[in-house]
C-alpha cells in the first residue's frame, strides 16, 4: 500500500485544523509497520527493537524483528531486519514473531522473543545489529499447558541477577542464569495485578523496581506497579496512560536517556491516514515521561498530545544515511546488503513526485557548501530539493539525479544560506514522463 501526502482529519481526530504530522507527536516510524518497542540504551545510543507488522496484515502477520537507532530521539536510522522466524530452526510456521526485548550482557546481545504457542526463544548476537543466533536449539521457557508465553521483559539487578517477566493473561517470573540462555529455579506464577493484561515491562530505578504493562484489553492503556523487590509483591499504581478509544492495543518500554525519561508505546495512527477501518498495522511512537519525588509516575494523555523534543542536533558534515528520518510519509525502505556480508545497511525506496525526507535540527554551523547524495536509478530519475524549516520553505539547493544504469553514483550540488539549526527537507521531484518511483537513495552529506 503506497501511503498518501495529505492526513486525513476525521480519522486522526486531530485538535486544530490544519494541524500537520510533524506539529504533532506522530509515531516515530514511518516507513515501515512497527509495534511492540523495546527500546535499549547503550554507549549514548538508544537501540529501539521492534515487532513488525506486514504491509498486508490484517490480523497479527508478523515474520521478523526490526532495529532502529537515535541519538536525539526524534531522527531515527533503519536498521532493518536483524532477526526472523528462521533463526529459530525448530519452529516450522512462517507467523508469531511477537514482541521480544534485547539486552547486553559481557559484550552479547540478547534477544529474548516470543513465538506465539511455541513458548519464549533467545537468540545471541556479538553486536546489536547481529547476527542473532540461537545458542540452544529450543525455547528457554515453554509452559506447554497454555499459550500464555509472550512478551518477555529482561532485568539485570545490582547484584548481578538477572530475571525474565512475561505472559497475557497471567503474569510470570524466572531466574535467569549469567549465561542468559538457561533458567534458575522454578517458573513463579504471580498473583493478578489491577488492571494487567500483557506486555509486561521490567526496570529498576533509584531503588524501586518498576513493573509496567499494557492494561485491560481493549483499548489497552499503559498501567504501572512498583515493588521493593524483584519479585514483588506488586502494588498497582496506576495509569502513564490511560485506557482510550483513539488506539486499540499498547505495549510499554521506558528508558532514562540523557538526562530525561521516555515511555515507548504503540498505535494505529499511521494506518489511520489511510481508513478508519481497523487492521493490525501498527506503529511504534514515544513520549516524554515524568516522575514524581515519591518515584510514582505522572500520568500522560495520549501520545498525540504530548511532546517528544529533539535532544541535540544533528550533524550533517558526515555521511548520514538517508533512511535517517524523523518523517518520512509514503517511503519504504529495503536492505543494500553487501554480497557475502552480514549488514543492516538500508535504502530509501518508493519516492514519488511531492514526497520528502524531514530531517530536524540540522545544525550547519557558519554554514555549509556544497551537498552530496548516494543514489541509484534505471529511467528518468528525478530531482531532491533541499528546504529549510518546511516543505516550501527557502531552497538552498537541488540537485538533479540521473540515470545510473543500476550503478550508486553520487551527485554534488553547491548549496547557499545554510547557517544555523534548521529543519531540512529533502523534497522530491520528477518530471513529464516520471513521477513515481524516481529513484534511490543510500547517504547524503554536507561540506563546509
Amino acid at each position: 500500500m503506497k501511503l498518501k501526502q495529505t492526513l486525513s482529519m476525521a480519522a486522526m481526530g486531530l485538535c486544530c485544523l490544519g494541524a500537520s504530522a510533524q506539529e504533532i507527536n506522530m509515531p516515530i516510524i514511518q516507513t515501515k509497520y512497527t509495534a511492540d518497542p523495546a527500546p535499549y540504551v547503550f554507549n549514548d545510543t538508544i537501540y529501539l527493537y521492534t515487532t513488525h507488522d506486514e504491509d498486508n496484515s490484517e490480523g497479527f502477520n508478523m515474520q521478523d524483528w526490526l532495529l532502529y537507532t537515535s541519538t536525539d530521539m526524534v531522527n531515527w536510522q533503519d536498521h532493518g531486519s536483524v532477526a526472523s522466524l528462521k533463526d529459530f530452526k525448530w519452529y516450522k510456521g512462517n507467523n508469531g514473531a511477537w514482541a521480544e526485548q534485547v539486552i547486553h550482557r559481557n559484550g552479547k546481545w540478547y534477544m529474548y522473543c516470543p513465538i506465539h504457542g511455541n513458548g519464549i526463544g533467545v537468540l545471541v548476537a556479538d553486536s546489536p545489529y547481529g547476527p542473532f543466533k540461537d545458542p540452544i536449539g529450543k525455547p528457554i521457557v515453554w509452559q506447554h499447558e497454555h499459550w500464555n508465553d509472550i512478551d518477555p521483559t529482561v532485568w539485570i539487578d545490582d547484584d548481578g541477577q538477572a530475571y525474565m517477566y512475561w505472559g497475557n493473561p497471567d503474569l510470570y517470573y524466572v531466574k535467569l542464569n549469567e549465561d542468559m540462555i538457561t533458567t534458575s529455579g522454578e517458573i513463579v506464577k504471580l498473583p493478578k495485578i489491577q488492571d494487567y493484561q500483557e506486555g509486561p515491562w521490567f526496570y529498576k530505578r533509584n531503588g524501586k523496581y518498576y513493573l509496567a504493562f499494557a492494561s485491560t484489553c481493549c483499548p489497552e492503556g499503559i498501567g504501572y506497579a512498583m515493588s521493593d523487590s524483584p519479585i514483588g509483591p506488586w502494588e498497582y499504581k496506576g495509569h502513564i496512560m490511560d485506557h482510550t478509544p483513539r488506539t486499540r492495543g499498547n505495549h510499554p518500554g521506558i528508558i532514562d536517556y540523557k538526562g530525561k525519561s521516555y515511555v515507548f508505546g504503540l498505535c494505529y495512527d499511521i494506518f489511520r491516514l489511510e481508513t478508519p477501518r481497523h487492521a493490525e498495522r501498527r506503529s511504534a511512537v514515544a513520549a516524554e515521561m515524568h516522575y514524581n519525588e515519591d518515584g510514582t509516575i505522572q500520568m500522560l494523555p495520549y501520545f498525540q498530545d504530548c511532546e517528544l523534543n529533539q535532544i541535540e542536533p544533528l550533524n550533517p558534515f558526515r555521511k548520514v544515511e538517508a533512511e535517517t528520518i524523523a518523517w518520512g510519509y509514503g517511503l519504504k525502505t529495503t536492505p543494500r546488503r553487501a554480497w557475502g556480508t552480514h549488514s543492516t545497511n538500508q535504502i530509501v525506496t518508493n519516492i514519488d513526485e511531492n514526497e520528502f525526507i524531514l530531517v530536524k535540527g540540522v545544525d550547519f554551523g557558519k554554514g555549509a557548501k556544497t551537498f552530496k547524495v548516494c543514489a541509484s536509478t534505471h529511467l528518468m530519475g528525478g530531482t531532491i530539493e533541499l528546504h529549510l524549516d518546511s516543505k516550501s520553505g527557502p531552497m538552498i539547493g537541488k540537485v538533479k539525479v540521473g540515470n545510473t544504469k543500476d550503478e550508486y553514483i553520487e551527485f554534488e550540488t553547491p548549496v547557499k544560506n545554510a547557517k544555523g539549526v534548521h529543519d531540512l527537507y529533502l523534497v522530491f521531484k520528477g518530471g513529464d514522463f516520471q513521477q513515481r518511483n524516481l529513484f534511490f537513495l543510500d547517504w547524503w552529506e554536507f561540506t563546509k
